[in-house]
């Protein structure tokens, strides 16, 4: 008994602390110790000093530069600093230290001066680089600079003359999106490289990337369209295990690993030794995915084995594989001393490499898991050294992510064991920790966007070089030879026409290219949208619980919370998810609602046993806002007991129709009940949707049909949400 008062004790200080914590992380920050940073701009071939530049703290301090190129602002550690200037592109800056910095920046000539030049460069055999030189340029900036590299392809482009250069051209410049995650363009620039030159190697990279930008039948249809008779012994193991991994993806794992097991006899039949260790692991995989966890642990005693022989990272690499596995398995006690293997030769690899955060060689992550593998056997007398050692590694190492969720594990395990005051000062600074990373995953969202951005405005300009390099190329052969024969200009002007139109023609296509990545970005920032929505009011309802101090409901809640917002990022990123997906969402979500409002409505779901619910698909968190408008604005005011009705049904051989029904007030007394801080976010909310299936249907063709009306002619009318979906098989 007292320990459960210790426990409930703990949850309200938790609560409270949070609070304050909150206020206190609001007034640090308006408080922050400001510093008066000095700078200066210069122009980075000629270290020029560039005057008049305008310096600003994103909403906050401004200042220019004098006529030395140098600046003072306040700033604050973490503030970004905005370099704008006519001359030269934006620069962003995240301020580290109060240590002076420079800046180097290079002038951005108008763009058709920029072609011009470099064209009648090419054209007069003035240019320094030849094209081999260019290409291995861009290699040499291709993980280091990718907006240079990319230069590097636009002037070999204009040094080309043949269609095997272009070819080799657009490979490396797919080569360059592939490694920055560009997936999509490297896609499109692969295609172009083959177009020009069909090689087997390059199919393969258009195969991985199809698979990596999630165009999973795209890429089994390439890897099964290459001819296998004319593929190197390595080649052929990489389009067996590129097969085995897009059939891991989807879920298809005996054909996964039917194709892991092909490439692996021909990697051991001709000694293909880092392939026969991947392999092996990968089999190890797809078994364990599949549920056969004998047959896996054995193939990762293989993969372990063979690893061993090679370097030590690789080792450590597949001790790692096999950890997790085990972790899967529960069982924690084999996970635990392959783990304590590895943080030894993390040691050893430590002293030749340096290892950054993303690595799962780190120590702090194997610390971590270490301890989380104690806590789940209830040892936290071993758990808690190694969570505090994850903790301080990752301090060290300003890995903000192991950090935190080694300090939140901390809290739990100080809990569990009873050490309540413990407990509480880890949670404090658990929350300090969400706060820091809430701010740095905003400057690296904000830094993602401009730099994809800027990539794709210089692969839009690397599309039209060619038809701008021949137009370029009939001007000057116009200015320089007026002097030969009326039939040479008069051949030359029907070239210019007919070049004219082939430029007017890429173009249109291009426009209509931007067009879809416009709705492509459009449709990712409403789904980035809807998810806050959605778990700010999902939040409200564990918040009730807490606050009126019914533990059991609120953990009962938050596990069926939990596994809501599972399933909820899951599909945030996709257009459409298959029906099945989004009926269990809806099942869950009515379930959670239902919970809180159980003396407000009753409901029933009704699926038609007769569709398939496999041809259908529906953008996500389509149907959740109506289900939530109707239990919010609806049944919610109904002085009686309400009935939401939600129903799946057939209506043609190619259609469904998914109706949501309430007997709630109704749309006009709902508004007329709500405040208008209320009207505002439903009319956000209910927009919100709207232009996700107009984008949709226009990218699409009309594949969703959504209406509204009242349900019935009483003093609560209520309202009825139908949805029409159409088959994937109506489309092509």
């Amino acid at each position: 008994m007292r320990i459960a008062i210790k426990y409930i004790w703990f949850l309200c200080v938790i609560l409270s602390t949070t609070h304050i914590r909150a206020q206190e992380y609001n007034i640090s920050e308006r408080e922050k110790d400001d510093f008066t940073l000095r700078g200066s701009v210069i122009e980075r071939d000629s270290r020029d000093p560039i005057s008049n530049v305008n310096v600003q703290i994103s909403g906050g301090a401004y200042a220019t530069t004098d006529g030395l190129g140098a600046f003072r602002i306040k700033a604050s550690i973490g503030d970004e600093l905005i370099i704008r200037h006519k001359d030269f592109e934006t620069v962003y800056y995240t301020v580290e230290s109060n240590d002076r910095i420079i800046v180097e920046v290079e002038s951005s000539e108008d763009e058709t001066q920029y072609r011009s030049k470099k064209l009648s460069k090419k054209l007069m055999r003035s240019t320094s680089q030849g094209f081999e030189s260019l290409i291995d340029s861009a290699k040499v900036y291709l993980k280091q600079d990718a907006k240079r590299s990319i230069q590097f392809i636009e002037l070999a482009l204009l040094e080309s003359n043949s269609v095997k250069n272009n070819a080799l051209s657009y490979e490396v410049l797919g080569d360059i999106h592939m490694f920055w995650k560009q997936y999509d363009l490297a896609v499109s620039n692969f295609r172009i490289s083959n177009q020009n030159e069909q090689k087997n190697s390059v199919t393969l990279k258009l195969a991985n990337a199809y698979k990596l930008n999630s165009n999973y039948q795209e890429s089994i249809a390439t890897y099964k369209g290459i001819k296998k008779g004319t593929l190197s012994n390595w080649q052929l193991v990489e389009l067996y295990e590129g097969l085995g991994d897009v059939y891991f993806l989807t879920k298809t794992y005996q054909a996964s690993i039917d194709n892991f097991q092909n490439g692996l006899k021909i990697a051991q039949k001709h000694l293909i030794t880092p392939k026969v260790t991947d392999l092996n692991s990968k089999i190890a995989q797809a078994y364990n995915a599949k549920g056969e966890a004998q047959k896996a642990e054995g193939y990762f005693d293989k993969s372990m084995k063979l690893a061993s022989k090679q370097n030590k990272k690789r080792s450590v690499e597949e001790k790692i594989r096999a950890a997790d596995f085990q972790s899967t398995n529960r069982n924690y006690t084999s996970e635990i001393e392959l783990r304590q293997e590895v943080l030894e030769d993390i040691d050893d690899i430590e002293e030749s490499e340096v290892l950054d955060n993303e690595s799962p060689l780190t120590p702090q992550k194997q610390n971590y898991k270490i301890g989380k593998a104690f806590a789940l056997q209830n040892d936290f007398k071993n758990a808690i050294p190694y969570l505090e050692r994850s903790i301080e590694e990752a301090d060290s190492k300003a890995d903000l992510i192991v950090q935190k969720d080694a300090t939140r594990k901390l809290s739990e395990v100080y809990r569990d064991a009873g050490e309540f005051d413990k407990a509480l000062i880890a949670y404090q600074s658990y929350v300090e920790l969400v706060d820091k990373l809430y701010v740095i995953k905003e400057q690296e969202i904000s830094q993602a966007a401009r730099f994809s951005k800027d990539i794709t405005n210089k692969q839009n300009r690397i599309s039209s070089l060619e038809s701008d390099k021949a137009l370029t190329e009939s001007q000057f052969k116009l200015t320089t030879e007026q002097s030969k024969r009326q039939k040479l200009i008069i051949y030359s002007l029907i070239g210019g026409v007919l070049l004219l139109l082939i430029t007017a023609f890429l173009m249109f296509k291009s426009m209509r290219q931007q067009k879809f990545a416009n709705n492509l970005l459009a449709l990712k920032s409403l789904r980035s949208q809807m998810n806050p929505h959605f778990i700010f009011n999902a939040l409200n309802s564990v918040n009730s619980f807490i606050a009126s101090n019914d533990e059991r409901t609120a953990n009962k809640y938050l596990t069926d919370f939990s596994l809501l917002m599972r399933a909820v990022l899951e599909n945030s990123e996709e257009d459409f998810i298959p029906l099945e997906k989004e009926i269990k969402l809806l099942e869950l979500y009515t379930k959670l609602e239902h919970f809180r409002f159980q003396d407000k409505f009753d409901y029933q779901i009704n699926i038609d046993e007769h569709i398939n619910v496999k041809d259908f698909v529906i953008p996500p968190m389509l149907l959740q806002p109506y289900i939530e408008n109707a239990v919010w604005h609806g049944l919610r005011y109904k002085k009686t007991k309400g009935y939401l009705d939600i129903r799946v049904s057939q209506t043609k051989a190619s259609e469904i129709t998914i109706t949501i029904a309430d007997d709630g007030v109704g749309r006009e007394k709902s508004k007329a009940l709500k405040t208008e801080n209320q009207q505002k976010q439903n009319s956000k909310g209910m927009g919100n949707i709207k232009k996700r299936v107009s984008i949709l249907n226009n990218m699409y063709k009309d594949k969703v049909d959504v209406t509204v009306t009242d349900y019935r002619d009483t003093e609560d009318v209520g309202t009825q949400v139908t949805v029409t979906l159409k088959s994937m098989k109506d489309e092509g």
